[in-house]
């Protein structure tokens, strides 16, 4: 029986090209597997068709994209999940929602392989490769552009020699990987980290300099799930949706930072993200409103684990898992209104409400009606620096 080989296959150059390239190197039937997680681009159906014209056996495409952000996005949003307190996890996301498609298209079809198009010095390999055997340990994994050495340069060659039905225009200086939670712009002239950004290089956002009227939205959650803006109903797709409209439209999300890659080095990226900003910055402040002061303490070191275990390819790990049981948790209070004004590239919260609230005015005034017992506070500033007071005698003698 012939070996087959499941190919992540974006419909472009390069993952077109490793189809013949793959059959060739491994004597492997190849099938590609799409999967739409909001990145745009070409219609699914033509994507289909390219690849089984490139000499797939098979073809599966899927809109993932509902699925990616009630199983992906909304978690990352009720973790607060900002990599090195920045970068909203945009490609570390997708990849897990991908290798769940790949790994069932395996098991469909009894492929032994599964192939993918990433380089030997990124994240996305790891992300794929260990997520792959997470869910499938008997699956072997191979990536044609890092263990077969196929540059650029050959897959055009290769294209043009098969004539293959693939447009081999000049590669964009470039690298970019986008979906419906953002964008990420990397290599070309950001190599050199003291050039600054042009504004060529972003899509999901306008110049944030640009004089334009501010935007006021109001974002309701439900035990952390974002479910209307301006009050009326969306699912969390359309919520990310519409804010990266309008949150895009006034600049906010952008960002541009040197991170830390699993590899070992580090990167200078440049991301847009705006839906994801302006949902995580409302999810954050409401949260200050509803959840208990110690609680809230702890779930701000868990975020930063979870969002370095999601960043390192370990969305399938057990420890992720334990974790996110840990934030649903911590999320049955997040329910209520955030109010935010969009402008000038921030996303500004000037208003909470919630039932849950955890605020209460009558603590918290200094007018009159305060029922804060003040004379308390002696008394426990006493017992409080007790061990201090201590410490200090015996130090200072």
């Amino acid at each position: 029986m012939t070996e087959r080989v499941v190919l992540a296959y974006s419909g472009g150059l390069d993952t077109s090209v490793a189809i013949g390239w793959i059959a060739e190197e491994t004597g492997a039937e190849v099938i590609a597997v799409a999967v739409d997680v909001g990145q745009g681009g070409e219609d699914l159906d033509v994507i289909r068709k390219r690849a089984l014209a490139c000499g797939a056996v098979e073809a599966e495409v899927a809109d993932a994209k509902d699925e990616f952000a009630d199983e992906y996005c909304l978690p990352a949003i009720k973790a607060n999940a900002l990599y090195m307190d920045r970068y909203p996890l945009v490609s570390a996301l997708s990849r897990p929602a991908i290798v769940k498609h790949l790994v069932a298209a395996a098991k469909k079809h009894g492929a032994t392989t599964v192939a993918h198009g990433c380089t030997g010095k990124g994240n996305d390999q790891v992300r794929f490769e260990a997520g792959i055997v997470a869910l499938a340990p008997d699956l072997k994994c191979i990536a044609p552009v890092r263990d077969y050495a196929m540059t650029r340069d050959k897959a055009i060659a290769f294209c043009e020699a098969k004539g293959l039905p693939i447009a081999t225009t000049k590669k964009s200086p470039y690298s970019i990987d986008q979906n419906v939670f953002g964008r990420a712009i990397e290599t070309g002239f950001l190599e050199d980290i003291w050039n600054a950004p042009i504004e060529d290089i972003y899509e999901y956002t306008s110049n944030p300099a640009t004089p334009r009227e501010p935007d006021e939205v109001i974002i309701t959650f439900d035990k952390g799930v974002p479910v209307a803006i301006d009050g009326k109903p969306v699912t969390v797709l359309q919520a990310v949706q519409q804010l990266n409209e309008r949150a895009g439209a006034q600049g906010v999300g952008r960002i541009d930072m040197v991170e830390d890659r699993l590899v070992g080095i580090k990167s200078r990226e440049v991301y847009e993200a705006p839906g994801a900003i302006a949902l995580i910055t409302a999810h954050q402040e409401l949260e200050n409103v509803t959840v208990e002061r110690e609680l809230a303490r702890y779930k701000r070191q868990v975020e930063q684990r979870w969002g370095e275990l999601v960043y390192d390819g370990q969305w399938f790990s057990p420890l992720k898992r334990a974790l996110d049981g840990f934030i649903e948790e911590a999320n049955e209070h997040v329910s209520g209104d955030i109010r935010m004004t969009l402008h000038g590239g921030r996303a500004v919260v000037t208003g909470r409400r919630s039932e849950q609230s955890l605020y209460d005015f009558n603590l918290a005034t200094y007018d009159t009606g305060d029922t804060f017992d003040q004379s308390a506070a002696k008394g426990f500033i006493d017992i409080y620096s007790l061990s201090s007071k201590i410490a200090a005698k015996r130090d200072l003698a």
